[in-house]
């Protein structure tokens, strides 16, 4: 009784000697086993209170709440599979014990059993309803399992039995955000700040919704605001560098000192790895090439990729992927042949993940990533190869002195912007991308306004590039184009608030919702197809499609873009340039009506182009795969041969003999 009440007063040391005393006066008795157990797990003292435990279960194996006991403990212990015996045993014991299962769904959510995890938790649910925290985490196992509109009514369900839990309102707005339901979304993102405005990650996920809804001013402040409650978590610099690079009116200098600010925040707790001499080759004559992405699969990157890795010459360079994300379709399998090896970074921390690609021996390092989702920029502070690029990925600085080089073209990097990046610029002869052609390939259809008299523009991506600007120089594209329609395709548009929000956006430009038509997303091949009812693109600013531009081009589309300023704006530029269609370049925005309205006066030019365009497409630099890719070995040779020199000149400096 003594130590019951020293437990309730919460002197657990106290306490404990009085348990103890307790247990030397009757070994064999479980309450005071329990009794013990419990107050040395109240003061920390987790591997007794564990042994404690064993004894009680060893003392009474048939009590079921011995054993969710010990579960709970070696749990929290991090011995998951100890636990989830415990657990099951208890179940086995007592099935109508809700914190068993719940125990046990717990433990082995912990081992990545999901799916198992969710029918014991939804056991617990039946049998103990009212528990918002269970319905939080079942929640979070849908999510983790793919089934959102699950995960949504889970956490809903938290929300009612406890309105002020604050978790289940943001990851139900993170789970509707990946539904493209941004408005729902919106609701439950300022439920979470509204009952704690300085919760970092409720910050950012405010923003991302407000990004979808293309307030783009409002997103731009909460990853500010992210940032200033959290400097030590990186995905809220990501987020906040990616918003800066493509807002329309930042300048390229506040871009770059975010992204500094990230780069010295990361580089602070990162110790460089050393290398051995530079001037050897530890690859036995082949350059080793670490690739570092957690879109190794149908995305941007893996598409641009797939073409170009099956050029590249296997004599010369020796290839190791290091995936960060355990994400695998159709692309990944076709990509994976063309490694030498294939290294998960998933469950690596940053030092560990450097130590194993230094282990690896890789003498360039590249990023596909930068500041986008999957990243791990955090490796790259290590520094663990001797030379480190980014590409692809991202379009902006990464802001790591530790990342030697950015790979461009004269396009997306013309002189007079190196300025904007910390990494050193290395341009490629034509393209800084490579289009793998889609396959299988779709015939190319016949010009859509001979068929049905009417032109249509078309966009085809993400609804938070439609800024206020783009919407009202398309709105007067289509005054200018007496019947022509608009044709817009994004994922959002599943939703219909989406739908609604955006037809409203276009009749504030005085523009019919008649004239506009919305479609949500489609499986690639139908989405693909959809460009055979498109007479031309329109290419949002400033910051545009690249894939899309590609695709659309190889599906007989012209696209219209608009001349930029930095890196991001000149990406369809980049592409544009390449296959020859300069004269489609808009200098600025009066020009980029006029091209659209003279373009949709000429269907002779536009049907003659639609028959060409994916012949000049094929024979343009932006397809040759072989030729890029002699171009990248060369680069990523050039930059060897560049550290090789300066390790040489250092030397020389030290008054070392050479190499």
């Amino acid at each position: 009784n003594l130590g019951n009440v020293l437990t309730t007063q919460r002197k657990f040391d106290a306490a404990v000697d009085s348990y103890r005393a307790a247990v030397a006066l009757a070994p064999s008795n479980p309450i005071a086993h329990r009794n013990l157990g419990a107050a040395l797990l109240a003061r920390g003292d987790r591997d007794e209170a564990i042994a404690t435990l064993r004894r009680l279960v060893e003392l009474a194996p048939g009590d079921a709440q011995a054993r969710v006991d010990l579960g709970i403990a070696l749990r929290d212990a991090g011995q998951a599979d100890a636990a989830i015996a415990q657990f099951e045993r208890a179940a086995e014991l007592s099935p109508m014990r809700a914190d068993a299962h719940a125990g046990l769904a717990e433990a082995l959510y912990r081992r990545r059993q999901t799916a198992r995890a969710a029918e014991c938790m939804t056991r617990a649910l039946e049998l103990a309803p009212a528990h918002g925290p269970a319905y939080r985490m079942l929640g979070d196992m849908y999510h983790d399992l793919g089934k959102y509109d699950a995960s949504v009514m889970c956490y809903r369900a938290a929300t009612e039995l406890d309105a002020n839990d604050v978790d289940a309102h943001h990851r139900c707005a993170i789970v509707l955000l990946k539904q493209n339901r941004a408005d729902d979304a919106l609701h439950h993102a300022r439920a979470a700040l509204a009952l704690n405005d300085r919760a970092a990650p409720a910050h950012m996920t405010l923003g991302d919704v407000l990004g979808m809804l293309g307030d783009v001013d409002g997103e731009l402040a909460h990853y500010r605001r992210a940032v200033e409650l959290d400097v030590t978590n990186p995905v809220l610099h990501d987020r906040l560098v990616f918003a800066l690079a493509t807002h329309p009116s930042i300048d390229q200098e506040e871009t770059l000192r975010a992204a500094r600010h990230f780069g010295e925040y990361v580089e602070a707790d990162a110790r460089p790895l050393a290398h051995t001499d530079t001037g050897s080759r530890p690859s036995g004559g082949r350059l080793r090439i670490g690739w570092v992405s957690g879109d190794l699969v149908t995305h941007p990157v893996g598409i641009f990729l797939e073409g170009v890795l099956a050029h590249l010459d296997r004599h010369r360079l020796e290839l190791i992927a290091y995936p960060t994300s355990a994400a695998e379709d159709d692309t990944t399998a076709r990509l994976k042949p063309h490694f030498d090896a294939w290294h998960s970074l998933l469950d690596l921390s940053d030092e560990q993940a450097a130590q194993r690609i230094r282990a690896d021996g890789i003498d360039v390092l590249v990023d596909l990533s930068g500041h986008t989702a999957l990243n791990r920029l955090g490796v790259f502070a290590w520094k663990p190869a001797p030379v480190q690029v980014t590409w692809i990925g991202f379009f902006a600085s990464t802001g790591l002195r530790a990342i030697d080089y950015v790979l461009g073209d004269r396009h997306v990097l013309p002189a007079g912007e190196e300025a904007h990046f910390v990494e050193r610029p290395w341009r490629l002869p034509d393209s800084y991308l490579c289009f793998t052609p889609p396959h299988p390939a779709l015939d190319v259809g016949p010009l859509p306004q001979r068929e049905n008299g009417v032109m249509t523009f078309g966009y085809f991506g993400k609804l938070g590039k439609m800024n206020d600007a783009v919407v009202r120089v398309w709105s007067r594209v289509l005054a200018a184009v007496p019947g022509a329609r608009l044709f817009l395709k994004a994922g959002e548009l599943d939703d219909a608030h989406a739908v609604r929000r955006t037809a409203e956006r276009f009749a504030r430009n005085g523009i019919d919702a008649s004239r506009l038509v919305m479609e949500g997303r489609s499986p690639r091949a139908d989405y693909l197809t959809a460009y055979r009812r498109v007479d031309m693109m329109l290419s949002p600013f400033p910051y545009p499609g690249g894939t899309t531009t590609a695709e659309s081009l190889w599906m007989g589309v012209p696209v219209l873009g608009m001349k930029g300023e930095r890196f991001v704006t000149h990406i369809c530029e980049s592409v544009l340039q390449t296959v020859g269609l300069a004269d489609w370049i808009a200098r600025d925005e009066d020009d980029y009506v006029a091209k659209a309205v003279a373009a949709a006066a000429d269907p002779q030019r536009l049907g003659a182009l639609r028959q060409a365009l994916r012949a000049q497409l094929l024979a343009s630099p932006l397809c040759d795969a072989p030729r890029f890719a002699k171009h990248l070995e060369e680069a990523f040779y050039g930059m060897w041969m560049d550290r090789t020199n300066a390790g040489a000149d250092e030397r020389a400096a030290a008054g070392e003999e050479p190499n």
